[in-house]
Parts: C-alpha cells; structure tokens; sequence
C-alpha cells in the first residue's frame, strides 16, 4: 500500500489457508479501499490462486509477489516504465533480496542471490530470454498470460512453467533490478533441502513439459537454456555417481584415510571455488547500488561451494528423479516451506 505508481489494486488470494489469514484478510479490507480478496475453499495451489488473481484483476499488468515478500514503493513504478519502453517484453523479474539473516544459511542465501541468481538473470537478459522469474516477484502483461494458456495448476514451480511457455510464443522476458522486493528463505538445512529439490522437480517437470514447443519456436536463446539446463542435470548425475564410486573403491581397498582425502578440494577445485568467489564479488558489487551494505556479505559466502554445492548437486538428482516418476495428473500443491527462525 506504499507504492508510489498512482493507480493499482491490491488482490490478496486465500489459497485455503489452515490458520487466521482469511479474518485478517477481510478485517484489512476496513483499512484499505484498494484492497480486494479472494477466499478460496481449500488449498488449490499457486497458480490457481494466481490465475483468480487474474480473472479479478482489473488493470493490464500483473505484478506477482509472495504472500511473504514486502514489496519495495517503487517497484511498480519500474515495472510500468520498462513495459512502455519496450513492446516486445511479456514479463518482467525483479530483484528480490533476503530479509532474515539470522544464521549462517541465511547469511550464505544473500550472497547466492547476488552471485548466482542475479548474475545468471543478468547475463540470459541480454539476449531477451530467460530460464525464469523469481516467482517472488514479478511482472507480467496480462494478454500474455492468457496467450500462454495461464498458470497451469499441475506445475510445482508456477514461474519456471510460465517463463518457458511464454517464451515459445514468441515474447520476451527482462530482468529489472531495481525493482526490489524483500523475501524470507529457509535457514535449517532440511526447510532448504526441501525447498530446492522442489525447485529442481519443478524446473525438470517445466522444461520437459516445453521442449516440444521449444524447439518448434526455433529460437536459438531458448534452445541454449534449455540445453544449459539439460547439461547441468547431466553434470549433477554424474558428480554423484563419480564421487560415489571412487570413495566405494577406496572403502573396499580398506583405504579409509584416501576415502576422506576425496573430500578436500584439490587443485582442480580450488580453481572452481576461486572462480565463484570472483563471480560474487562482482555479483555483490553490482547489487550493491541497490542495498546498500551488503559487501559485507562477501566474508560469508565463502562457505557457499563447501555447503551449497553438495546441497544443490544432490537435491538436483532427486528433485528431476522425482520429476520423472511423477503422476501427469497431480496438482501443484505443497505444505509451506520454512521461512526462516522465527
């Protein structure tokens, strides 16, 4: 309600909330004449909760936020001004950034955005496509979502889905980071683990459902994400099953003191980390003309290839596992994820 664009509305959907969310919700309503809500009777999932927001919303840009993200005053305004300025654009991600930052995970979670999440938005956006938006925060053309078929109620990453569907029908998809918006990620090892391999079924689940699509759009940038996705997944697999059979070996030998050498990082892997951690300090540098201190957050992220990497490689394996031998039929619906100590 602090945004300074002068003429939005404000759609909060009850997606069948357990708790008090809906009487806070209609308790709101008293305070903010722009606010309208949608009640839904039992949990459905988020793209059909996005797809009533749709179906109610009256302007003709969506921006798309998480009912736990605090979106920065001036992000519509930023939003609005890129989709003037260009007619090409069908969507729009913004820049979210970590608000809790109680543990060493959270901590981690702010340099990975800068690093890798904005460094890969940054680099796919020069060619006008892009893997995703953060689902996170958003912005869409509405005609676009309804040229694409909607958010599809059987996807688990509802943004991944849509990007890519969008994307075969010709539009693009932009990067804007200062349109800001202040998110909670998980801060215990299993909410996170948890969260990604989600994230991994969802990106697997999408990019499959698209490939057909795809390839028939004949666009090279969207042919090089793809391909970018399918050699990571490769990558991911055979990380785990190399790694996996040279300590195996080394057990049977009965050479223990090899099996936990295998652990620490060699010359190959000290390249790799150095690597990274030049890639952040530049991610961290060009965020840092949108939040200011988070520098500081460089002495932190120097875990980030000693935790993430393993965390990422194996919920990489399961989640695209678990993509696989998933019903065509099921919903895209999941219990809340940690967000975070509370």
């Amino acid at each position: 309600m602090q945004s300074t664009y002068p003429n939005f509305e404000v759609i909060a959907i009850n997606d069948g909330s357990s708790d008090d969310t809906g009487k806070k919700l209609v308790e709101l309503l008293k305070i903010y004449p722009r606010l309208r809500v949608a009640q839904l009777v039992e949990n459905q999932g988020k793209s059909t909760a996005l797809n009533t927001g749709l179906l109610l919303a009256k302007g003709n840009i969506l921006v798309c936020i998480d009912g736990d993200a605090l979106l920065d005053p001036h992000a519509i305004d930023w939003f609005v001004s890129r989709f003037l300025e260009d007619g090409k654009l069908g969507a729009i991600t913004g820049n979210p950034r970590i608000r809790n930052r109680s543990t060493l995970l959270g901590k981690i979670q702010v340099g990975e955005f800068s690093s890798i999440v904005g460094m890969i938005k940054r680099t796919q956006s020069l060619y006008g496509k892009l893997f995703t938006v953060s689902g996170a925060i958003c912005a869409f053309r509405k005609v676009t979502v309804i040229e694409a078929g909607l958010w599809n109620p059987r996807a688990m990453t509802d943004d991944v889905d849509l990007t890519l569907r969008l994307q075969t029908k010709g539009w693009d998809v932009g990067f804007e980071p200062s349109a800001l918006c202040w998110i909670l990620m998980p801060e215990k090892l299993l909410g996170l683990w948890r969260q990604r391999v989600r994230w991994s079924e969802g990106g697997a689940l999408a990019t499959m459902g698209v490939t057909r699509q795809l390839f028939r759009a004949k666009s090279l940038p969207l042919t090089l994400i793809w391909s970018n996705f399918f050699i990571s997944t490769l990558w991911a697999f055979c990380i785990i099953i190399w790694f996996s059979l040279i300590n195996l070996n080394d057990l049977l030998k009965g050479d223990t003191n090899q099996a936990l050498q295998n652990f620490v990082p060699h010359w190959w892997g000290t390249i790799l980390a150095s690597t990274y951690l030049l890639q952040s300090a530049i991610g961290l540098f060009l965020d840092s003309r949108y939040e200011k201190g988070i520098l500081k957050s460089f002495g932190w992220i120097i875990w980030y290839p000693l935790a993430y990497w393993c965390i990422q490689t194996c919920s990489c394996a399961v989640g695209v596992g678990k993509a696989l031998l998933r019903k065509s039929n099921a919903k895209g619906t999941w219990i809340s994820p940690d967000r975070g100590l509370r």
